[in-house]
């Protein structure tokens, strides 16, 4: 079982079964990446997450059903090990398949995300460029399905392969 802690009371409690070093280990690791340190009040807004992703993206061609898009891969978005961040990637795959379902869902369908999958093939390295492709695969009354693959720029070997479905809903009239 994992260890809790608080961040107002820096408390925490762990199973009897965790050894103390681990637990130890665990809370200082979440400590060096800002566990106890306040959100700046800068971030600290509705959709700061979706403006901060959207920045490195270049929107280059946007069609019935299709956009192509490029990725700047900058350190504010890398691992530690120098490449894109998985959740980074997970980030810029949300944004391009609403855009791209979008093209061809009316304005007055909700979108409720249901179900992302990717394939990490291979990585992105810090300040290379990423080619994003998101298409349609399928648009029905209730569903929608979108594609999308992401290459190299510079080689043009794919990295990631993203599928990502979402469900239609009527928005809600109060």
């Amino acid at each position: 079982m994992a260890a809790k802690a608080s961040s107002v009371a820096k408390t925490q409690t762990a199973s009897s079964n965790s050894y103390p070093q681990h637990v130890s280990l665990t809370l200082a690791l979440f400590e060096r990446f800002g566990k106890y340190k306040p959100i700046p009040q800068s971030c600290n807004y509705s959709g700061f997450y979706s403006h901060f992703f959207g920045s490195f993206i270049k929107v280059n061609q946007i069609n019935r059903g299709r956009i192509s898009s490029t990725i700047a891969v900058k350190p504010q978005i890398s691992n530690a090990y120098g490449i894109l961040h998985g959740g980074s990637v997970g980030s810029f795959i949300e944004l391009l398949s609403i855009a791209c379902a979008r093209t061809v869902v009316a304005e007055d369908k909700e979108l409720f995300l249901g179900e992302i999958s990717v394939s990490y093939l291979s990585g992105a390295p810090t300040n290379e460029e990423v080619l994003a492709d998101a298409s349609v695969v399928k648009s029905g009354r209730n569903v929608t399905m979108v594609a999308l693959e992401f290459k190299l720029k510079k080689t043009g070997n794919l990295i990631y392969i993203a599928h990502a479905t979402f469900y239609n809903m009527p928005v809600a009239k109060l």
